[in-house]
This record gives C-alpha cells, sequence and structure tokens, in this order.
C-alpha cells in the first residue's frame, strides 16, 4: 500500500483528491447558483488547494519536479481563474461564463488526473502512453462537450 499512498503527504494528498472528485463531480451536476452548487463549489475549492500542495511534497515518481508538478501548477491558475470572477465580479457582463469555463477544466483536469493515475496502474503498460491515453480521453471527451454546449450554458450567464 505504500506505493500507492507514499506516506502522511500521499494519503493527504489522496484524501483530497478524493474528496475534490466528488465535490467537482457534484458541482459539475448541480444547477447553478443554488446554495447547494455554491456549498459543493467551496468544499471543492477547499479540498484542491492541499491537493495542490501536497503534491508538490511528492517527488517518489522522477525524483524531481516533473510533468506532474507543472500540471499541478496549471490546476492552481485554473482554480484561481474560476474563483477570481466570484470574488470581483468582473468583467462586469460575463464574469459567470468565466467562473464556469475555469471551474469546468480545473474539474477536468482532476479527471485527467485520476485517469492518468488509474491507467498507469495497468500492469506492463508504458506509463507516458497511458498518461497519454488518459489525458486526452478525458480532454477530447470534455473539450467536446464544452464546445458542444458552449453557447447554451453562456445563454443562462448573460446579465
Amino acid at each position: 500500500m505504500e506505493n500507492y499512498i507514499s506516506g502522511t503527504v500521499g494519503a493527504i494528498h489522496l484524501l483530497t483528491a478524493v474528496i475534490a472528485l466528488i465535490a467537482g463531480t457534484a458541482v459539475l451536476l448541480l444547477k447553478k447558483g443554488t446554495r447547494t452548487h455554491k456549498r459543493w463549489g467551496y468544499l471543492y475549492v477547499i479540498a484542491m488547494i492541499p491537493m495542490l500542495v501536497t503534491s508538490f511534497m511528492l517527488y517518489n515518481l522522477f525524483g524531481h519536479f516533473g510533468i506532474f508538478h507543472f500540471a499541478a501548477i496549471v490546476s492552481g491558475l485554473t482554480l484561481v481563474g474560476g474563483m477570481l470572477p466570484i470574488v470581483t465580479k468582473r468583467p462586469k457582463t460575463n464574469w459567470m461564463a468565466y467562473h464556469f469555463s475555469f471551474m469546468y477544466w480545473s474539474v477536468l483536469g482532476l479527471y485527467g488526473a485520476f485517469f492518468s493515475e488509474l491507467f498507469t496502474r495497468i500492469p506492463e503498460t508504458p506509463f507516458f502512453g497511458m498518461v497519454a491515453i488518459a489525458t486526452g480521453m478525458v480532454f477530447g471527451i470534455g473539450g467536446y462537450v464544452f464546445k458542444k454546449k458552449k453557447a447554451i450554458w453562456f445563454s443562462r450567464f448573460v446579465a
């Protein structure tokens, strides 16, 4: 089990990642703007923060800063990009669309990380090949859905 969790830091990382996956899924499925949506959304953000922090404490894969640390930086930026419009209510005309877009991609990034981790656990498969397949599938499907639904979703955000 040590190979999967990597001590206390790994356990915190895993626990907060699972909480973020559940909360992020709930946020995507719930009606937007409700009290329930907001509560699950804040739980997502609160879980993502320690998950991202602990990701920079895990070096057992390569022994140094690696591609997944870069992905954690991108993930942190999408999280901040999604929360800034909530806090500032800017830009005035379409801050909700910015919030939705960044948070959608933030949750998709978490799904990508989850499936990458899952696919690399398949015995005798190429590590980076499986990461590429998992990430490509998640972002391919998620991007397709985003492109197809974007006009409908954003029409709800027009002030």
